[in-house]
C-alpha cells in the first residue's frame, strides 16, 4: 500500500495504513485485508481476486491530528464495466463501517480504466448520492451481499 504522511506523524499515518491493510486478526491469528473480501457483484470473485483492488491501489495521508485521507483508487475488469459504480459504492460502504479513525474517504477509478470515469467518480463520491443509492432496498441489498465477511 502506498503511503504519503504529511511531514509529521509519520509513524501515526503508518499505524491507520497498517491497520486499513491487515483489518483485523481473525481467530488463526491472521490478518486479512478489509476491502480484499468485499465480493464482486456479478462474478464469485472477490475484487482482489479479480485485481480490481491491489495493495498499491490505497493511499493514506495525515490531514489532521488523528484524521487521515484515504484515497482508493480500483481497476475495473473491463473498460465498460456496468457495474463500476456499484464496485465503487460497495468500497465506500465497507471502509465507512470499518475504519477505526476519523477519515475522509475519496474513491475513484484508475485513470484510464473505464470509459466514463469521471462520471462515476463524481458518483461514488457525492455524500447524497451515496445515501440516495442505500436508501434503495435492491441495491441495499446487493451491496450486504457484497461486503459481507465470508465464513
Amino acid at each position: 500500500l502506498a503511503l504519503n504522511p504529511s511531514r509529521e506523524g509519520a509513524a501515526t499515518a503508518s499505524l491507520a495504513l497498517s491497520f486499513l491493510k491487515r483489518g483485523k486478526i481473525n481467530s488463526a491469528g491472521k490478518m486479512d485485508y478489509i476491502i480484499r473480501t468485499i465480493r464482486d457483484p456479478e462474478k464469485p470473485n472477490t475484487l482482489e481476486e479479480l485485481e480490481v483492488v491491489t495493495e498499491s491501489c490505497v493511499e493514506v495521508q495525515e490531514i489532521g491530528e488523528d484524521e487521515y485521507l484515504v484515497i482508493i483508487r480500483f481497476t475495473p475488469t473491463v473498460p465498460h464495466c456496468s457495474l463500476a459504480t456499484l464496485i465503487g459504492l460497495c468500497l465506500r460502504i465497507k471502509l465507512q463501517r470499518c475504519l477505526p479513525f476519523r477519515h475522509k474517504l475519496e474513491i475513484y477509478i484508475s485513470e484510464g480504466t473505464h470509459s466514463t470515469e469521471e462520471d462515476i467518480n463524481k458518483q461514488i463520491n457525492d455524500k447524497e448520492r451515496v445515501t440516495a443509492a442505500m436508501e434503495n432496498p435492491n441495491l441495499r441489498e446487493i451491496v450486504e451481499q457484497c461486503v459481507m465477511e465470508p465464513d
